[in-house]
């Protein structure tokens, strides 16, 4: 079965069809490290995880490179106010390195695969391996940019069909363009290559003096030295269309280089239908998420909830909602569990044509531009089919397994969701008997038709902090959660 992806150069649905057969070059444009990652970046970053273990699991080996910005204005500033006094190029490497590690353990905390390669700006433009200013060269040459006093421009005049991938036209572009105080360059929408250094900043030899490289120009230079002049999937956030992708596709272009084929962007995340903002008073940063609920997975399961391409929006009502239905799939697990232990397994699985056919649902959606929503439909049907049949251990099996699998693809730890939501089903000795003892005095009631005493026996029981879950056979209880 192909796989479709809707690709924002073409504004349509495609057909995946890699350079290689069974091979993904994959490139997302990574974080700018001068502050706490926020759950927009972990939004962006669990968009590409799960892309890529869906590719891996159809069976694509996939090359996924994320990179890195070490050196920006927004460092710069960050790095005068936190280490005031200090050398201003040692302060941006700590600052970077900082805010670095912290985006490393967030990602590990989320259980995001590490890229297969993360490249720095930083090291694109060292003497060692000037690839950056070989890139700006080679446009020059090709009489695409131009050098004034010391900073260089790419002419945007020279670009073919600049605007294909925003859909933006030139002639509207132009109305309130203007050049800022302290540009150099011949045309109002024309974009720095090449900044010359300012007193103090980090910089670095190129042939027109000391600077540092613009943004654009990074992931142009970084994405065709690892992955090639030419790649399959080019993503990130809905934001970078226009002015960083458009300009990364045209100057890539104009340097010789066919680039990517497919450009996927993912939607943006609001707060209260609002835009994240420390003045607003709505950051959310990922470890202040993790420290409210002690639950990565659910923040993730949010996620999933909306389609990639799609718009998010982050309220307490959607990540309670979020939480019942991952307490839905921790319930089932403990009573399957419980069931059938993990370790009573079998080499040969009996096959069950329900627990097929949603699987097959499952790859259908995935199947169709990573459609995520349907995705978790299909393995709702699986909880709903699993607990109709939790006294069937060949069932149980089989679906754990698929089940497994399928939040395994979505990056959710099937193994660890009892851990996070804190549910042990019961094993005191003394309480079990209380218990047992309940439920069959419940059981003689509803047998002689006293269902006011078999509610009165369920209510003191949950007031206990005991659930009981009736199915068509037996009563099974737990620990509320």
């Amino acid at each position: 079965m192909p796989i479709f992806i809707y690709n924002s150069l073409s504004r349509k649905k495609e057909e995946l069809l890699p350079l290689k057969p069974k091979e993904i070059k994959m490139y997302a444009c990574g974080p700018t490290v001068y502050d706490q990652p926020h759950i927009g970046h972990a939004r962006s970053a669990y968009i590409f995880d799960v892309i890529r273990r869906y590719l891996t699991y159809r069976g694509y080996k996939v090359k996924f490179v994320r990179n890195v910005t070490d050196v920006d204005d927004k460092i710069i500033d960050k790095a005068r106010k936190e280490f005031q006094g200090e050398d201003l190029n040692i302060a941006v490497g700590k600052v970077s390195t900082k805010y670095l590690d912290f985006y490393h353990e967030d990602m590990k905390s989320l259980g995001i695969l590490e890229p297969d390669v993360e490249p720095k700006a930083t090291e694109y433009v060292s003497q060692e391996n000037p690839l950056m200013q070989k890139f700006i060269e080679q446009l020059i040459k090709n009489g695409c940019a131009y050098v004034s006093e010391g900073d260089v421009y790419f002419d945007i005049r020279k670009a073919k069909d600049y605007g294909k991938l925003s859909k933006q036209v030139i002639e509207k572009m132009e109305l309130g363009a203007r050049i800022a105080l302290g540009e150099k360059k011949k045309d109002p929408l024309d974009f720095a290559l090449w900044k010359s250094a300012k007193a103090g900043e980090p910089a670095w030899d190129s042939p027109w003096g000391r600077g540092r490289p613009g943004w654009h120009i990074e992931c142009s230079v970084m994405s065709s030295d690892i992955l090639g002049d030419e790649f399959d999937i080019h993503g990130g956030g809905i934001d970078l269309i226009f002015p960083h992708h458009e300009n990364e596709l045209a100057q890539s272009e104009a340097a010789g280089k066919k680039f990517a084929h497919y450009w996927m962007h993912h939607g943006l995340l609001t707060i209260n239908s609002q835009k994240m903002s420390k003045s607003l008073g709505n950051f959310i940063t990922i470890k202040d998420f993790i420290a409210k609920y002690h639950n990565s997975e659910l923040l993730k399961f949010f996620f999933l909830f909306a389609h990639y391409a799609h718009p998010v929006d982050y309220t307490d009502e959607k990540i309670q909602e979020a939480k019942q239905a991952l307490e839905r799939i921790a319930i089932l697990k403990g009573k399957m569990d419980r069931s059938v232990p993990l370790n009573d397994k079998q080499s040969i699985l009996k096959q069950f044509d329900e627990i097929d056919n949603i699987r097959n649902k499952f790859i259908e959606v995935m199947d169709d531009d990573f459609n995520t929503p349907q995705a978790l439909a299909s393995i709702f049907d699986l909880v709903t089919l699993i607990n109709e049949h939790i006294n069937d251990a060949d069932f149980i099996k089989s679906g754990r397994k698929v089940l497994s699998e399928s939040l395994d693809i979505l990056g959710i730890s099937f193994e660890n969701i009892l851990r996070i939501f804190k549910m042990t089903f019961l094993d005191e000795v003394s309480l079990k008997e209380e218990v047992e003892i309940e439920i069959e005095k419940r059981r003689e009631a509803r047998k002689n038709k006293d269902f006011a005493l078999s509610d009165k026996i369920r209510k003191e029981l949950e007031a206990k902090g005991i659930i009981l879950e009736d199915s068509k056979d037996v009563t099974t209880w737990r620990k509320k959660l």
